[in-house]
């Protein structure tokens, strides 16, 4: 149940009413010290995600932070560690994972239907119309497309082939006037042989999908990060030997998400999500900043 709201510019009141929600706070700190709130939802800009976090667990908040989890792996496993320190429990809000095509797709792959997996791409782009005074270009607040949605491609790569990338080689491009990448173009090797590609941009047609290649098929999934724009309905294609076969799975992700973060919280358990999970999202994520930067190869290990 949303016990409340709190918002720093003064809209706490209109969007409770919009969403019956009971309780609103003029200010983050008024709802840290409310005895009846457990868990909060951190969906401010990503560089104020560190300092709520902290604020959260000291209050003895449970913390849903939305993604991704802060600007470096340092600042996240300080998340993290402070959070574990504080008896809180802790979660990066990487909705998508929860639609449960993604675990359909890993089961596909440890059947063998594809064969043994070579390759996967993913990609998520969308045209960003309004960019000045948005958060999204703002470097101070850790704007740019990677944070933004390639932050998704890189933790779907991860988390499919369940393999970590041990070199980076990334290109962007960046805008002369807002000096974030609007578009980022990655290669990834990972650990277990895969090689991956990703894609983001803030430049280019709505795309959220993935695919993976195996020696023997491959499996498409349009609708990866998004399934919510299609009523929850998933869609895994599976293409082997000249034959298509779709599955179409239907849940709702945000539901699945904050479900799963209460069971949690309530049954003192553990995240399916972990914090060291989010933590060697962002050590990736810093590596492609870092091949970005450069313009070399990044190797992790």
């Amino acid at each position: 149940m949303v016990a409340g709201i709190a918002s720093g510019s003064g809209k706490a009141e209109e969007i409770a009413a919009q969403f019956n929600i009971a309780k609103t706070y003029n200010s983050y700190e008024a709802m840290l010290q409310d005895p009846e709130i457990d868990a909060v939802y951190i969906p401010l800009p990503n560089h104020l995600h560190k300092k709520w976090t902290l604020e959260a667990a000291k209050h003895g908040k449970h913390i849903l932070c939305e993604k991704p989890a802060s600007l470096t792996a340092d600042e996240t496993k300080e998340m993290v560690e402070f959070c574990r320190e504080h008896n809180v429990k802790f979660m990066e809000a990487f909705m998508y994972q929860f639609h449960p095509q993604h675990e359909r797709v890993r089961e596909i792959i440890k059947s063998g239907e594809i064969g043994k997996v070579k390759f996967m791409r993913a990609s998520f782009s969308f045209s960003l119309a309004q960019r000045e005074g948005s958060i999204k270009t703002d470097p101070e607040k850790g704007g740019g497309s990677l944070y933004d949605v390639g932050c998704y491609t890189i933790h779907a790569v991860r988390n499919i082939v369940e393999s970590e990338p041990v070199e980076v080689h990334v290109h962007a491009n960046i805008d002369s006037d807002y000096q974030v990448d609007t578009s980022a173009f990655g290669y990834m090797q990972m650990e277990n042989g895969v090689h991956a590609h990703f894609d983001c941009s803030f430049d280019m047609v709505f795309r959220a999908e993935y695919e993976v290649i195996g020696t023997e098929g491959q499996i498409i999934v349009p609708r990866a990060f998004r399934p919510d724009n299609h009523g929850g309905e998933g869609l895994v294609i599976v293409q082997k030997e000249g034959v298509t076969r779709e599955e179409k799975i239907v849940a709702d992700i945000y539901r699945e998400e904050v479900e799963h973060i209460s069971k949690v919280i309530l049954e003192d358990g553990e995240p399916s999500y972990s914090g060291e999970n989010a933590i060697q999202n962002m050590r990736v994520i810093e590596a492609c900043y870092q091949s970005i930067k450069t313009g070399n190869i990044f190797k992790l290990v």
